[in-house]
């Protein structure tokens, strides 16, 4: 048989599908590719500038790396229908083998060839919020050893576990709409594994950092929800009911979300902060991602309130662990997709799960599914602990080989790892001083100098300090300002 006889005899026995629903998908997964470049602005701008564009460039290396994974071998690992044992697939697909016109694994409404393509995405975004992990002290070759490593040990079994048919989890009956184990709790808890094997900064960067860029983190938080609509209401697999409603929760949790955080930081602050929304904001398209699909749109406006509370609070937690989690990825990503997952217990419905006129399965609390809930706490725990321990593992082996160390010299710290790993600037202009005190002259007759006010962790400092931050015995400048010794200065 020759190679057309054989293409029209796949073509005739692949099953049709509605081309609307094919266009829709597409469309979606390009939505959620624009995600990349949205963490990349963001967490570009959370960051110092002397470290901003190396966030940028891992986001970008980083979604390069999972997509040879996930043609290589990362989709059959978590997708293969021929592996049975519950945990990880095998390698049926290598290289994208027998992935073309069947019906997916995810869905009948598309076919398998658009469905590795939609799923890859998800990969590709779980990896850049992960990679925020290594902000300002993290080396980027090694970053990208371990991208490969961990998407094949941790994110493929994590993805199998949720959304495979013969997954352990999708067996028992585990609701999880768009990825809140394998893409939030796997990104966010493994990034906080990752944070605590690098180390933490040397302290005195830690005093007086903020955001070097509020624009950047604004854009980077709307080309994200942006991008999440496409997350959430490609899910659906289809341009049906279901995926409006996960779009229309979307946006009432992110919004409510942004809101409740805002308020909470003006307690503390009195100023309506930018960062707080957007903050808010993520926690909210977060607590959405496994929830939107299976819940009524009041159900998203509690879901909205209480991860935008207690995502804001969990930020706390990183210095009762004393793990440097920069950019709050535990907070935000795993606090935030453990709510949504959990309330699927109490809120899921059959009603809003079958709008897409193929699903049936029993919602939560709403259905009188008891056993949901500790279905749903059971899923989480186990997510969580296999992201945290495994992650840890991989990260510590490969700093453990020769030339593969993931924390950059102390210098490179101090000089900025954009300087030193990249030699490019998120920001490249003309500097004559990179330092506040750089442009201070010493007061009159001795070595001293003023410090700019800040803040340290979210929190407001608007007097003049030192290392010991006791200014009351320090001798007053010309002008009455307390003033500090000039030591030499770092990036």
């Amino acid at each position: 048989m020759d190679s057309l006889a054989k293409t029209q005899l796949i073509r005739r026995a692949d099953p049709e599908y509605d081309r609307g629903d094919l266009a829709f998908i597409i469309i979606a997964g390009a939505m959620v590719l624009f995600m990349v470049p949205g963490l990349a602005f963001l967490y570009s701008g959370l960051a110092r500038r002397k470290s901003a564009l190396s966030l940028i460039w891992v986001a970008a290396a980083g979604n390069a790396v999972t997509i040879f994974q996930w043609y290589f071998w990362g989709y059959s690992l978590a997708f293969s229908s021929s592996a049975t044992n519950g945990y990880i697939g095998n390698l049926r697909n290598f290289g994208l083998m027998n992935v073309l016109g069947n019906v997916s694994p995810g869905s009948p409404l598309i076919p398998e060839l658009l469905y590795s393509f939609f799923q890859m995405e998800f990969a590709c975004v779980t990896m850049c919020l992960l990679l925020g992990g290594i902000a300002e002290r993290g080396r980027v070759l090694p970053a990208m050893v371990f991208t490969f490593v961990w998407m094949t040990i941790v994110y493929c079994p994590l993805a199998c576990w949720a959304w495979n048919v013969n997954g352990w989890a999708f067996k028992w009956g585990v609701l999880d709409f768009a990825g809140g184990g394998p893409v939030e709790i796997g990104g966010g808890v493994s990034g906080l594994a990752y944070a605590w094997v690098l180390g933490r900064r040397h302290e005195k960067e830690l005093i007086n950092f903020r955001p070097h860029n509020v624009s950047l983190v604004s854009l980077g938080t709307f080309i994200l929800w942006f991008g999440w609509l496409g997350f959430n209401g490609g899910s659906a697999f289809g341009a049906n009911l279901r995926a409006i409603m996960a779009i229309w929760n979307t946006m009432l949790a992110a919004a409510f979300a942004g809101i409740v955080w805002c308020l909470l930081d003006y307690r503390y602050e009195r100023r309506w902060t930018m960062v707080g929304f957007c903050s808010g904001t993520i926690a909210g398209l977060v607590a959405a991602t496994p929830s939107s699909g299976f819940v009524h749109p009041w159900a998203s406006v509690i879901i909205g309130i209480l991860s935008g509370a207690l995502c804001n609070f969990a930020t706390k937690v990183k210095f009762l662990l004393r793990i440097d989690d920069a950019l709050d990825l535990f907070a935000e990503h795993a606090v935030g997709g453990m709510i949504g997952l959990f309330l699927i217990g109490f809120f899921g419905d059959a009603d809003i799960i079958s709008l897409d006129g193929v699903s049936a399965v029993p919602g939560g609390f709403m259905d009188h599914n008891w056993k949901q809930l500790y279905i749903q706490f059971t899923y989480v725990v186990a997510t969580s602990a296999y992201s945290f321990v495994v992650t840890a593992l991989i990260a510590k082996g490969i700093d453990m080989i020769p030339g593969l160390h993931l924390r950059g010299s102390p210098e490179s710290e101090r000089l900025g790892m954009d300087e030193v790993e990249i030699g490019e600037f998120a920001t490249d202009y003309i500097e004559l001083h990179r330092d506040f005190t750089d442009g201070f002259a010493p007061a009159q007759g001795d070595h001293h100098m003023q410090f700019t006010a800040g803040d340290r962790h979210g929190q407001p400092e608007t007097g003049l300090h030192r290392d010991s931050h006791d200014i009351s015995t320090q001798p007053k400048s010309s002008k009455g300002l307390s003033t500090v010794e000039v030591k030499p200065t770092d990036g």
